[in-house]
């Protein structure tokens, strides 16, 4: 029987929606994880910084299916991660090449240290996409610690969720002990972490050199393809986040037409998270319709009510198609074999002689 051609292949995943035994109480903790910071920043006037401790309360996500005790030992480890990558990215936001330079490292320590682990999904993405979004921070040094504890409060608040949902769920559900895996080759994670950082910081620079208002999308968007498990999957992201995210685009385009206020965003908000878990695990493209609007509804909050839906749209488009076109391209890099068997093979031709030094 004759395989089926990779462009078919990619048509099918379009209508193909995977089953999945992931529980609803997920998505719903996200969703207060989202939820609640926005409530408090509407109440105290203070929306940006709602956004901002929702955006670090979606750490909720890593949490393991596991004991209480790895529950919050991995709850409390992925916060402390969360700031450091925060912060980090903050520090150097005063000039756009450091910054640009400062986050490709930063994202290959974060790969390397994901891989390491075998950390599941979402993997390195969270981390990394909070570093993106500090490293296009205005920088400002007075409000550098405001802006830290705000984020602190966010992972504060998902692990205190976390906490008690887990002492809820392991009596309804017993789970055994998850065992931390590492992986054995450091070779090939630090090729293939290398290569991340290194297309993490040229998307960055890209989007600076363009002067696009809102840099970070093209390395978000870079890297939500580069989550894909292979070559194929690589690809096969990429169309489906551009498809994706222009339908999602269309329907933001509409709701910017309607009389937009804090309180229609934060409930938007609080809907949609809930829809992308829902969705995530089982049809990528049909998440990101409602992630577009998700993560517009998140970056945008302060302009959404103001600026032209005929403006912020079309730029949306191209960050987004800009960024997924340079995943792609990191995809083949790093999900070539060769290429990766010969990096490490150097890599390691280079410690030995070193040691013999």
């Amino acid at each position: 029987m004759n395989k089926s051609p990779a462009w078919a292949k990619l048509l099918d995943s379009l209508f193909e929606v995977r089953q999945t035994e992931r529980l609803w109480h997920i998505p719903l903790l996200a969703s207060l994880c989202a939820g609640i910071p926005l409530a408090a920043g509407l109440y105290f006037g203070q929306l940006r910084y709602g956004i901002l401790a929702s955006t670090a309360a979606l750490v909720i996500l890593y949490l393991p299916a596991s004991t209480v005790a790895h529950r919050m030992i991995t709850m409390l480890a992925c916060s402390f991660g969360i700031l450091v990558c925060f912060t980090t990215g903050i520090i150097f936001s005063f000039n756009e090449i450091v910054s640009s330079i400062v986050f490709g490292v930063l994202s290959f320590a974060i790969q390397w240290v994901a891989n390491y682990f075998r950390m599941k999904p979402p993997g390195s993405f969270f981390f990394i996409m909070i570093a993106a979004i500090a490293s296009c921070n205005p920088f400002d040094a007075a409000t550098i610690p405001a802006k830290v504890g705000i984020v602190g409060m966010g992972t504060m608040l998902a692990c205190v969720l976390a906490f008690t949902y887990s002492l809820y769920i392991v009596r309804r559900i017993p789970a055994g002990t998850e065992v931390i895996q590492i992986k054995r080759k450091p070779y090939h994670n630090t090729v293939e972490s290398a290569i991340m950082g290194v297309f993490m910081g040229l998307s960055l620079v890209i989007a600076h050199l363009l002067k696009w208002q809102n840099p970070y999308w093209v390395p978000i968007s870079c890297l939500a393809v580069l989550q894909g498990v292979s070559l194929h999957h690589v690809w096969q992201r990429s169309l489906h986040r551009i498809l994706g995210t222009f339908v999602g685009l269309g329907i933001t385009w509409l709701i910017l037409h309607l009389p937009i206020t804090p309180l229609f965003i934060c409930i938007s908000i609080f809907v949609l998270q809930f829809m992308v878990e829902m969705l995530i695990v089982r049809h990528y493209g049909l998440a990101v319709v409602f992630i577009t609007p998700l993560t517009i509804f998140l970056a945008e909050a302060g302009s959404a009510m103001t600026t032209d839906p005929n403006v912020l749209i079309p730029a949306r488009m191209l960050e987004i198609a800009v960024g997924s076109v340079i995943g792609a391209f990191a995809g083949w890099f790093i999900h070539h074999e060769q290429l990766r068997e010969r990096a490490a093979r150097h890599l390691r031709k280079t410690r030995v002689m070193i040691m013999k030094k």
